[in-house]
């Protein structure tokens, strides 16, 4: 069966079958989260549960921990710089290479071995997609373009699709293409409301993305990733914000930052496989705008970089199983704003 298509009502939890999308081997799960088989707002009862890729690999046998990487950015003049951490330790990034240009407010977005750094601007609104090997170190190589020339873009990703949102002209385009290939990316819907400067995050299944400008607002909308089609609601933020950024595990999203209106420290969360409003969850070590550049393991998300008020190299971490104010991990190779960032162990790989 293709991997887009729905469940038949018959099948059998514990089924597996071969993915000729991804070509990996993936099992049925029943009830996503334990939940019923009435509880997933945008789904329905004909995929009341969901295919999840079986894997025999981890973070921890490819880069010995989940790594992230950080690409991009202005310090203050447009760079190329890509950085890389191990998420789970503290400590400053390590150089990793270079795009294959210098831009700002780009989006980035991976699987466990692939990273995709998407948009921009350079001094120009870019169509332009990179991508890097994650367990290795060295320079980016072209992947394809975008369906259309833009900067201040989002992006989220399963262990196979990498979607990019919205973007700079203010947008509401959807876009994505398959990680392990390399192409152009091809339509899969369009935001309820046209913004950028957002943020994204995912569980293996869902895409959650809020926040954004011109002007500052509130609300978050949600995908399915296996499927195409339009965002739905999904509930709102805190308070208003243009430019948030945000992390996940597989369970939970962390949002915030941002303009709010003036520059802000605080986080938010929400559980993404419900629907409803986020919730305070604490505040970074200071405000900042323009953190455009976060990674995500398990158990603990980062923060990196912004500007507050002028380009800075710090990187936070919070833990995502509590709640509670940001920890310094170290810093970047050098300060800088609007850099984009992915990592091999995030909630959209489970």
């Amino acid at each position: 069966m293709a991997h887009g298509e729905n469940a038949p009502l018959n099948i059998t939890p514990g089924a597996i079958r071969f993915n000729t999308d991804s070509m990996k081997l993936e099992y049925f799960r029943i009830g996503m989260e334990g939940g019923s088989t009435s509880s997933y707002a945008g789904i329905g009862t004909m995929a009341a549960g969901e295919w999840v890729q079986i894997t025999t690999d981890t973070p921890d046998v490819q880069t010995g921990g989940t790594r992230g990487v950080f690409g991009g950015g202005e310090s203050p003049s447009i760079v190329d710089t890509i950085d890389f951490i191990n998420v789970e330790s503290t400590g400053n990034a390590i150089d990793f290479g270079n795009l294959t240009s210098s831009r700002r407010n780009l989006g980035g977005c991976a699987d466990r071995t692939r990273g995709l750094f998407v948009g921009g601007y350079t001094p120009s609104h870019v169509d332009t997609v990179d991508f890097v090997t994650i367990a290795s170190t060295g320079n980016a190589t072209d992947f394809g373009n975008m369906t259309t020339s833009r900067s201040r873009v989002a992006a989220l990703s399963n262990s196979t699709r990498g979607i990019r949102v919205g973007g700079n002209p203010a947008d509401s385009t959807i876009d994505f293409a398959t990680i392990q290939s390399t192409g152009n990316f091809v339509d899969f819907g369009n935001l309820l409301t046209a913004r950028f400067g957002l943020f994204a995050s995912a569980s293996p299944t869902r895409g959650v993305m809020g926040g954004g400008g011109p002007s500052a607002i509130n609300t978050i909308e949600f995908i399915t990733i296996s499927t195409l089609g339009n965002s739905s609601d999904f509930g709102d933020m805190t308070v208003a914000r243009r430019e948030p950024a945000g992390c996940s595990n597989a369970t939970r999203a962390v949002m915030g930052t941002g303009y709010a209106p003036g520059s802000s420290s605080e986080v938010d969360y929400l559980t993404i496989t419900t629907l409803g409003n986020a919730v305070s969850f604490g505040d970074l070590t200071y405000n900042r705008v323009e953190v455009y550049g976060t990674a995500a393991s398990p158990t603990r998300g980062v923060f990196a970089a912004g500007l507050s008020p002028s380009a800075t190299n710090t990187i936070d971490y919070i833990q995502f199983a509590t709640l509670g104010d940001g920890v310094d991990f170290g810093d970047l190779s050098q300060a800088r704003a609007a850099t984009g960032g992915f990592s091999n162990g995030h909630g959209g790989l489970g």
